[in-house]
């Protein structure tokens, strides 16, 4: 059951491709002449469709991947910076917050998200990816967090918040302050990378199949108690997942391990 009352689902997305697909939903950037760079309208959708897409009850799993040599160049240096220097603060403020939504909503979503990393992520490519669950990279891939190369903060759309909590706070440090970039054999070194691949399309669609056809409900609920417990102490955070596990135990999931097992045979997962 999902729960919806006026507001109908968006049918069209005008500025990605995005499909869904026997429960793996699939955003493509799909600028690849601009490196897939974002534009205001691009990031507003992007805020709405992670919005939307738990309600929709079609997918599991969320992969997002860019058209041609780059996965995401970041804003457009054209159509958003240049705007950008014409806005008065309150404005400014109104698009470094719908930046932000996005991220916020990456790391709040239910479903997995898979950032399948082909050649440059950079500036708000870099944080996209950042803040997915599963960073799938191609040999040539690579990282920057160039926001100081641009004279910002390298602390943008909270990559001072979770890049830390990813690789250390003195590699963030140089990675965000610094804004060189980071080759793919070295984001795997130091674990910004899930895993590097020969084979990105191939491998993505795997670990999205094993996703959608798993038990989405423990996937769903772990991801949420990851991001909930960054900032919990150790007793709150034993207390929520007590509480969260004598939930699962009366899954439909849980009771299908166990006539499976009793069985002798898979399980049939249905995520409930």
């Amino acid at each position: 059951m999902t729960f919806r009352a006026s507001a109908a689902f968006t049918e069209k997305w005008d500025h990605f491709d995005f499909e869904v697909a026997d429960g793996v939903a699939t955003v493509t950037l799909n600028r690849p002449e601009k490196l897939n760079a974002l534009t205001f309208d691009s990031y507003a959708d992007l805020r709405d469709l992670l919005a939307e897409l738990p309600h929709r009850g079609d997918a599991r799993v969320l992969v997002i991947s860019g058209q041609g040599r780059g996965f995401c160049s970041g804003g457009d240096v054209e159509e958003i910076i240049g705007e950008l220097r014409k806005m008065a603060p309150a404005q400014l403020l109104e698009f470094t917050r719908m930046t932000g939504a996005v991220v916020k909503a990456l790391r709040e979503c239910p479903l997995p998200v898979i950032a399948a990393v082909n050649g440059i992520a950079a500036g708000a490519g870099s944080v996209i990816a950042l803040a997915s669950d599963f960073r799938l990279l191609a040999r040539n891939a690579a990282f920057a967090f160039l926001f100081t190369k641009v004279g910002l903060a390298g602390a943008d759309m909270g990559s001072a918040y979770l890049l830390p909590r990813l690789v250390g706070l003195g590699r963030a440090t140089e990675l965000l302050i610094l804004g060189d970039k980071v080759d793919s054999a070295t984001a795997e070194r130091i674990g910004l990378a899930t895993r590097v691949v020969d084979d990105l399309a191939g491998e993505a669609a795997a670990l999205a199949r094993r996703l959608a056809d798993g038990p989405a409900l423990a996937y769903s609920t772990t991801k949420v108690l990851l991001t909930r417990e960054l900032d919990m102490d150790l007793g709150s955070a034993i207390e929520l997942e007590a509480i969260t596990q004598a939930l699962l135990m009366k899954s439909d999931d849980h009771a299908e391990f166990y006539a499976a097992w009793a069985a002798g045979r898979a399980p049939l997962w249905t995520g409930r």
